[in-house]
């Protein structure tokens, strides 16, 4: 017999490998730094950084990663107003447990990225490539979403206020799990997994991208 495949694919997030012991470190630019525990305050600057085997902890006004290679890290009770990721090389990131004003990976280039129990305001993944990505028991005011390529993305039990899609190329990106007041372009979720009734709170903006009047 043929074997099938489950659609949507779910995504292949693994925990990130870190070691039993770390060494205390402080951030500073273009950094090198393996197996290290870092412990953020203020405005920290770790842009063009390469993080390998870390932890982080943060209750910090900004964080830059800009440009940053992001390999196995863990950041856990974190509070950042700003944590900016933009163009930034990532596999195997965790951050969990925590609150932030702005997250933004846009331009990213991702692989395995897990978002769990944050309550984030702004989430930007604009122009981002990110596969196997899982986003759970999180409250996202806004997602930005445009021009993004997306594959093997899953939402549970996370609620946004706005999201935009628009230019989005998505495949097996499962948003049965987001509960969403509303979606700019309806058009842009070519490639999505919806529930019965999400597709019944769309039905307005599909029809509205139609050109499709209705009237009762």
């Amino acid at each position: 017999m043929a074997r099938t495949t489950e659609s949507p694919a779910a995504p292949r997030v693994s925990p990130p490998d870190l070691p039993d012991e770390f060494a205390a470190a402080s951030p500073r630019r273009n950094a090198d730094l393996i197996a290290a525990a870092l412990d953020l305050g203020g405005d920290t600057d770790l842009a063009y950084a390469s993080l390998e085997q870390c932890t982080l902890r943060a209750d910090a006004d900004a964080v830059d990663l800009t440009g940053a290679t992001v390999l196995d890290v863990a950041m856990t009770g974190v509070r950042i107003a700003s944590l900016k990721m933009r163009d930034a090389g990532i596999r195997r990131l965790r951050i969990s447990d925590g609150r932030i004003g702005t997250l933004d990976l846009s331009g990213a280039r991702i692989d395995e990225l897990e978002l769990r129990d944050l309550r984030i305001d702004y989430l930007n993944l604009g122009a981002a490539r990110a596969t196997d990505v899982e986003i759970s028991g999180c409250s996202i005011r806004t997602i930005d979403m445009p021009q993004s390529e997306l594959t093997r993305v899953r939402f549970a039990d996370t609620t946004s206020d706005e999201v935009d899609p628009r230019g989005m190329r998505a495949t097996d990106v499962d948003l049965r799990g987001l509960d969403a007041l509303s979606y700019l372009d309806a058009n842009s979720l070519r490639g999505t997994t919806l529930t019965g009734f999400q597709v019944q709170q769309l039905a307005p903006v599909i029809a509205a991208g139609l050109g499709i009047q209705i009237k009762g």
